[in-house]
Parts: C-alpha cells; sequence; structure tokens
C-alpha cells in the first residue's frame, strides 16, 4: 500500500468515513487519518475522525478546520466567515503526518470536486501529493454513471485510482447492485477492491476488524475477491 492514500466518493452518504476507518484497521504500523475539512459540524462536536478513532482505537486524527453547516467547504466557509482549507495546506499536513506514520489516508469531504477554496479541490490534493486516489461508491441503481464520472476526472487530470469500494452494500441486494458487482470494473475501468457491508461503522472495534478484513481485497490488506475474479 501508498504511504500516501486519497479516499474519495462519488457523493455524500456513500460510507467514505467507515471505508477510511476500514482501510486504517487493516494498515500494518502507524496509521493517520487527515480530514482537511469537516462540514456539518460545530465545535466539540464529534465528526468523522471520532468515528474512525472509535472503530480503529489508536490511529492518529488530524482535522484542519470545521463549519457549521452541512455544506461544500468553500461555501459553509464564506457563511461561517471563516478561512478556506487550500489544497497546498492539505498536501502540507499530509507529508509532515508521513513523517512519522506509516500511512496517512486523506479523507475528503462529499465528492472529488467538491471545492475546499475558490478553485481548489481534492484532486487538487492528490495531484500535489501525486498519490492515489480510492473511490467509494454506492451499491444500487445509479452508481454507474456516478463512479464512471469520478474515475474519468481522475484520469483526465493524470490521477491514479487505486480502486472502487462500495461503500456500504446491503443486507439484501437488488438486481441493479447485483449485476454493479461486475459492471463496476467494466464501466470504470479501475478494479473492485471491496464492498464493506452497510451497519460496519455500529461495530466494535474487534468486530469492525474483522469485517474489515473480509470486505476489502489484498490490495487494501484484506481477503476480500471480486464476484468476476
Amino acid at each position: 500500500m501508498n504511504r500516501l492514500l486519497v479516499v474519495t466518493g462519488t457523493g455524500t452518504g456513500v460510507g467514505k468515513t467507515v471505508v477510511t476507518a476500514a482501510v486504517a484497521a487493516l494498515a500494518p504500523g502507524r496509521v493517520a487519518v487527515l480530514k482537511p475539512a469537516q462540514t456539518g459540524v460545530g465545535p466539540g462536536e464529534p465528526g468523522d475522525l471520532a468515528d474512525v478513532a472509535r472503530l480503529v482505537p489508536g490511529v492518529t486524527g488530524r482535522e484542519l478546520a470545521r463549519y457549521p453547516d452541512p455544506l461544500a467547504p468553500d461555501t459553509a466557509a464564506r457563511r461561517a466567515g471563516l478561512p478556506t482549507v487550500t489544497p497546498a495546506a492539505a498536501a502540507a499536513a499530509a507529508r509532515e503526518l508521513a513523517a512519522d506514520h506509516d500511512l496517512v489516508l486523506i479523507e475528503g469531504a462529499g465528492g472529488l470536486l467538491v471545492r475546499f477554496d475558490g478553485d481548489g479541490t481534492l484532486a487538487d490534493v492528490a495531484a500535489e501529493l501525486d498519490a492515489p486516489v480510492l473511490v467509494v461508491a454506492a451499491a444500487g441503481l445509479g452508481t454507474l454513471n456516478h463512479t464512471a464520472l469520478t474515475t474519468g476526472a481522475l484520469a483526465a487530470r493524470g490521477l491514479r485510482c487505486a480502486g472502487v469500494v462500495i461503500g456500504a452494500w446491503p443486507r439484501d441486494p437488488d438486481l441493479a447492485a447485483r449485476c454493479n458487482l461486475a459492471d463496476l470494473p467494466s464501466v470504470t475501468g479501475s478494479p473492485l477492491v471491496g464492498a464493506v457491508p452497510e451497519g460496519a461503522g455500529t461495530l466494535g472495534p474487534a468486530e469492525f476488524a474483522t469485517v474489515a478484513r473480509h470486505s476489502l481485497s489484498c490490495e487494501l490488506g484484506g481477503e476480500w475477491h471480486s464476484p468476476g475474479s
């Protein structure tokens, strides 16, 4: 696994934080999770890093800024009258963490092209770090289009896709979800490297680590095999 890994979603609510925690749970050595911008959370309230810390005790968490409105970071910062986070600042924080951690996971806010500041996105952070990007996708109808747009945006910028993970695999998958297991790699040109079951984020650390191992592929330290492999 690379020393730096950017984690993005095809949108909000696809399970990005739980997948980030799952990758952290399986990674050897010291792991840090960087959240450049947390939105929709007020001062003193638990954010995404609190969820990661609960699922994977011992992980280092660092948050650069938080904004109370559940909006894109740039918009939320302007509404709150607070400074934005630039891609350069996010990249610098990731490098600083990488100096004494074996893996740094950089978790974005929403999708790949959501703006951190006036014109900077998570894609710009990945470019500055020359880091691969793991894409977290939904399971069901519509995900082929959303995921293809995300991986296409990565390719257009010359960025490496580390694969696609389904962030919340349903307990009772419908026809679209089952077909997407084979169709996602075909449509995106990127391997499917995991499918984390819905509800995994409610588990305790030990059980979560076991679920993570069975939900992520060997590229991410697990034992999961794509049905098409």
